[in-house]
């Protein structure tokens, strides 16, 4: 096989809520998740070897650990359950995402080589079987199964993709800290009422700004309180021109801000850089 290089995209969710905690390891989640043009890089070639050769590059390679990552336990499911026999591999993964950041970068890098193994028919795997496959993975990676439209989670069973880009310009701001997901969402109190969503606050740009700047992230404040520097950095998001909103993305630690234009965005960049030079910044479209 030859050398194949796969995009994996990074999401943000635009809003989250906690609708009811089971436990205090299970949630139900309510957000509108979107993808941004932001990916790591696999790069992927069939090898004659009985054994997988897998390498992390790139800026955020520190601190994944090489037989607990997301590509090694999807190859072991796969192996495991027979789904891919006698086929090993040499994969690179460039890390541009950072991880324990709220972007899903590993679930992307799970959920982009369950795709590649399908399409390229090195697996045989039908609709209903991937989803399942991918929710063995983690929670999120059913969710980035298709990148392309926006999405809408009910219950962590139900996903509801939508048909509609409104092409944002976000900020997105990784202030060095790697966040706990499991600490966040077991010491969080808030939660939120089920109320309905209707396709309705999405009809248009301006709508679905509308009623984004009135959603929250219910883990913002929980996160906060573990790492108060994220508070100061969602005000300074915030307070730039032509800033609409600034939130978490998942549980941290990326916090984005929601911009009228470009240009704006990109000063907003510029001056959170100079204040802070060590944080990672970027600007980018939604997708």
């Amino acid at each position: 096989m030859e050398k194949f290089k796969i995009k994996c995209f990074c999401k943000v969710n635009l809003f989250l809520r906690i609708t009811k905690k089971i436990n205090k390891n299970y949630h139900v989640i309510k957000s509108l998740i979107t993808f941004c043009n932001l990916y790591d890089v696999i790069t992927i070639s069939k090898n004659k070897s009985l054994h997988d050769n897998i390498k992390f590059s790139g800026q955020f390679k520190k601190g994944i650990e090489k037989k607990k990552n997301t590509i090694t336990k999807t190859l072991f499911f796969l192996r495991k359950n027979k789904y891919l026999k006698n086929q090993y591999f040499n994969i690179i993964i460039n890390k541009n995402i950072p991880h324990g950041a709220g972007l899903g970068g590993g679930s992307s890098n799970a959920s982009s080589l369950i795709n590649f193994l399908i399409k390229k028919k090195i697996v045989q795997i039908k609709k209903n079987k991937k989803i399942y496959i991918a929710r063995k993975i983690g929670f999120d990676v059913p969710i980035m199964l298709q990148k392309k439209k926006t999405i809408i989670i009910g219950k962590s069973e139900k996903i509801i993709r939508i048909n509609k880009n409104f092409g944002f310009n976000i900020l997105v701001v990784y202030p060095n800290i790697i966040c706990s997901t499991k600490k966040i969402y077991q010491r969080n109190k808030k939660i939120s009422s089920n109320k309905v969503w209707s396709n309705k606050n999405i009809k248009t740009k301006e709508s679905l700004i509308s009623f984004l700047e009135r959603e929250k992230n219910d883990l913002e404040s929980t996160a906060i309180k573990i790492y108060p520097r994220i508070g100061q950095l969602l005000k300074i998001i915030n307070t730039q021109k032509g800033c609409y909103f600034s939130r978490i993305s998942g549980s941290g630690s990326s916090c984005i801000g929601i911009f009228s234009n470009m240009n704006a965005a990109i000063s907003a960049k510029t001056r959170i850089q100079t204040k802070f030079p060590n944080y990672w910044c970027v600007v980018s479209k939604t997708i």
